[in-house]
């Protein structure tokens, strides 16, 4: 890494450790690629606040939450490429014909990966109606269980294991996975300071489950992938028309300006919207998604930039307000590239 360059990201890094403080979070990274080299690499605390918690390093592995989605919406991207799905306005009763039609009537695969489905659950389990689909947005976990079930119903394993043979393996990825033991190199999540840390493992591996544990610097490369139409060195890993369906905005026109435009998951940018956790001077084309425990990957095509910056601290710092900090975040890294 260029001196330059680190001395250049002082700010970022003081602004990332200052939020880290304040959320109670032990563990912090930030890792940035500018023209496919790696301008940033920087760690600091421990995988836990307990006594002897080992040191955060390069291997270690945070888990990224509800940024699973953007692996999800990949999976989703390659079934229609694959022609399983045919289209995106294709309605989920095609696919699910036991479910209940009123309930699912009008609800397609656009509606599901860009949270406009309008379906939520109560404390029960039941899901119901919240609004009908296509008219307003609402982040619900419906639309990911419906997806995830139905990529393996398509290809007769879960999206984890479908990643794992067109990308994973391709991409020699081996800080990325759905854990079920714990190792060394596993960051534990954080839920309250005073209290032992949650192990953030779970019973399976077939994406079901909210077990996705990724290294700062493989969570970058998953950026690059798309950043780069699926290309990485000389080798065509994913399809360029596989990353575009996933990246680009998915949604129907909202009445509603302020609502956030979504790809297969990802928050894209096409002009600045108040509800969106994307920055207003973050260029036109750019894409990010986030977890509950703080991690972001932000992908910037028009400054050729990818950042991943880690936590393990659950929810996001600001409470209510939190949209604020996560726009501020992007905001700061245009600033440093634009």
């Amino acid at each position: 890494m260029n001196q330059a360059w680190t001395d250049r990201f002082d700010g970022l890094i003081s602004w990332v450790e200052d939020i880290k403080q304040r959320n109670g979070s032990s563990a912090a990274g930030l890792y940035i690629l500018k023209d496919s080299q790696v301008v940033l690499e920087h760690y600091s605390g421990n995988h836990s606040h307990e006594k002897d918690a080992p040191p955060i390093t390069a291997r270690s592995q945070f888990n990224v939450a509800s940024a699973r989605k953007s692996y999800l919406g990949l999976a989703v991207a390659y079934a229609l490429h694959d022609k399983c799905i045919s289209g995106m306005d294709d309605p989920i009763l095609r696919y699910f014909p036991e479910y209940d039609r009123p309930l699912y009537e009008g609800t397609t695969i656009r509606h599901l990966v860009t949270h406009s489905h309008g379906l939520a659950s109560n404390m029960d389990g039941v899901i119901f109606r919240e609004f009908k689909a296509g008219t307003n947005w609402a982040y619900r976990n419906v639309g990911v269980d419906i997806l995830t079930s139905l990529i393996h119903r398509l290809y007769g394993k879960g999206f984890p294991q479908l990643l794992d043979e067109r990308v994973f393996t391709p991409m020699g990825f081996s800080e990325t996975g759905w854990r079920t033991e714990s190792n060394e190199h596993l960051v534990p999540i954080i839920d309250r300071k005073d209290e032992p840390p949650l192990s953030g493992l779970e019973k399976n591996s077939d994406g079901s489950e909210k077990n996705l544990f990724v290294s700062a610097r493989e969570f970058a490369r998953w950026g690059q992938l798309h950043l780069q139409h699926g290309k990485m060195g000389e080798t065509q890993i994913v399809p360029p028309e596989v990353i575009k369906l996933a990246t680009s905005i998915q949604h129907s026109p909202y009445t509603d300006p302020s609502l956030p435009a979504n790809g297969m998951f990802w928050y894209t940018q096409d002009i600045p919207r108040d509800k969106s956790e994307l920055g207003e001077r973050v260029p036109a084309g750019s894409y990010q998604i986030l977890g509950v425990t703080g991690l972001t990957i932000l992908v910037i095509p028009a400054y050729k930039v990818v950042v991943a910056k880690m936590y393990n601290k659950r929810y996001n710092y600001g409470g209510e307000h939190y949209l604020k900090y996560l726009r501020e975040f992007s905001n700061q890294v245009c600033d440093l590239f634009s």
